[in-house]
């Protein structure tokens, strides 16, 4: 197949188009290498991915809908993982006009550009954020996810609503992935593992939030990888039995599909610090700190859904994905 990545300079989209590249298909990367964090990183993933035949990149931000609009009707994709956004909880509350660019400006682009040049399936990355305020938990596709508490989350949500649109009005068949707590070799930087790991190092603190009373579900890199593979080779058709009298977020009579992607077996943050302090061999001073705004105490994905469609069941535990994490970042900076 030829896939478009976008976000192929970002964490999950580099792996994921390695993933692509290494059973065949043509990779188009497509990233406008912004500076939220290191550029440097960025560009030395991209490096790894130009080394490898049926790879070609394209540098363009997806908010410049010519060009975008362009590159569909050149390229004519079989599929599209869309995966470029404006990450984050955090950073939401300093520059919201980042996520409505990118998140809404760009992820309508891409509809745009699947639309008119007929792609078979776009699988694009929302977001385990979309819970918001929920508490019932294991969180589940099949729950009521309006009351977000992020202007990122509310974004993602907002993805999903969009995706159903384009699937209802032209028949464009989506699929929706939200993604819960991704690490692993070549993270990014913003998230706790990257700067736990960094401060460790360095001697210094380490800011816990909500005084360490918060759990996620931690997921490797290489177990979500395949849950996107494995999702994009299968086309969404309508569901049959969906009803509007009692309708399921999760699926509709349009080709439209969410499904969770996570380990399924949600951590403690302090137990994760204590795997890392193992991995690294040193003791982290720890900075206690109030929960931050836009955060919640706990995740915790149901999978059954992905794991009855595609046979999904993520394979890596918390102490075997942070040890290769630490392998790689004292190789990758040399510490």
């Amino acid at each position: 197949m030829k896939v478009l990545v976008t976000g192929a300079a970002g964490f999950i989209g580099f792996h994921t188009a390695i993933a692509f590249l290494a059973r065949g298909d043509e990779v188009i990367g497509l990233d406008n290498v912004n500076d939220y964090y290191e550029v440097s990183l960025k560009e030395a993933r991209l490096a790894r991915l130009t080394d490898r035949p049926g790879f070609g990149f394209a540098r363009l931000d997806l908010t410049d809908r010519e060009a975008v609009a362009a590159l569909f009707t050149r390229e004519r994709f079989d599929r599209v993982i869309h995966l470029a956004a404006q990450a984050g909880v955090r950073y939401s509350l300093k520059n919201p006009y980042a996520y409505i660019d990118a998140n809404l400006g760009g992820f309508i682009t891409v509809l745009e550009g699947c639309r008119h040049t007929a792609v078979q399936h776009l699988v694009y990355a929302s977001s385990s954020s979309v819970y918001g305020a929920n508490t019932i938990a294991p969180f589940s596709v099949h729950h009521n996810v309006d009351h977000p508490l992020s202007l990122y989350a509310a974004t993602k949500k907002a993805n999903e609503l969009l995706a159903h649109t384009y699937s209802h009005l032209y028949r464009l068949p989506t699929t929706g992935l939200r993604f819960f707590t991704v690490y692993g070799p070549w993270g990014r930087p913003d998230m706790a593992l990257f700067l736990f790991t960094r401060a460790i190092l360095a001697g210094e603190p380490i800011d816990v939030f909500n005084h360490g009373d918060m759990e996620r579900d931690f997921t490797y890199i290489d177990d979500i990888v395949a849950g996107v593979v494995g999702v994009a080779d299968r086309i969404p058709e309508p569901n049959a039995a969906w009803s509007g009298k009692h309708p399921d977020p999760a699926t509709s009579s349009a080709p439209y599909r969410l499904y969770n992607i996570g380990n399924n077996h949600p951590e403690r943050l302090t137990r994760l610090i204590e795997v890392l302090e193992h991995a690294l061999g040193m003791t982290a001073k720890r900075n206690l700190l109030p929960m931050q705004p836009g955060d919640v105490r706990a995740t915790a994905a149901d999978v059954d859904d992905l794991a009855r469609d595609f046979g999904f069941r993520p394979t890596t535990p918390i102490e075997v994905g942070v040890l290769r994490f630490v392998d790689w970042y004292r190789q990758y900076y040399g510490r």
